[in-house]
């Protein structure tokens, strides 16, 4: 399970890159099925999208649940404090994040009228009844969380590869394991 000191556990780890498959994936998806004119593909692509949100949501809500009851392992002692808290602030808004947006599909989906049928199996309820203006607010909410999203990642990207390339610390290796033994090969 990896000693937290270290590294983050199996369970963290896979948590994290489930929900970012989970989550790109939904993020081509929506790009892809916008464009398409109404057509059963059309269709049959936004049930998708709604099943993979729903499903991105019980991850991360699982992810949320595992990292309040498991600690994080320290930040290495040569980080600047301001950086420790910023890199707080940007996991927060990550996980508020990832679980607005696919609540905001969940919302827009009921304002709308359309059902989401999780994997064609059963209905999930309506949060909000049938509105048009309500539907058009929440259709901008769920696009502009999506921004947000994709805006918080790439700093988050960018930090970590900054403190791999740059910093030369082992920040990127703790949720990336594989990269230690890489780098024990080159050397």
């Amino acid at each position: 399970m990896t000693d937290y000191r270290s590294g983050y556990g199996a369970v963290a780890i896979s948590l994290h890159w489930l929900v970012f498959a989970f989550i790109m994936t939904n993020w081509l998806l929506g790009l892809y099925m916008v464009e398409l004119p109404l057509s059963p593909l059309k269709l049959k692509t936004f049930s998708w999208h709604k099943w993979i949100g729903v499903t991105a949501l019980l991850i991360v809500v699982f992810r949320v649940t595992w990292r309040a009851t498991h600690p994080v392992p320290p930040l290495p002692v040569s980080i600047p404090q301001w950086q420790r808290k910023l890199a707080n602030l940007s996991h927060l808004v990550l996980y508020l994040l990832l679980l607005a947006i696919p609540l905001s599909g969940w919302l827009y989906s009921s304002a709308t009228g359309v059902p989401t049928v999780y994997l064609g199996w059963f209905q999930l309820p309506d949060m909000v009844q049938k509105d048009r203006q309500l539907a058009a607010l929440l259709k901008l909410a769920h696009i502009s969380l999506n921004s947000g999203l994709f805006l918080v990642v790439c700093v988050h990207v960018a930090a970590a590869l900054k403190h791999h390339w740059i910093d030369r610390d082992d920040i990127l290796i703790r949720m990336l394991p594989i990269l230690r033994s890489i780098e024990k090969n080159r050397l």
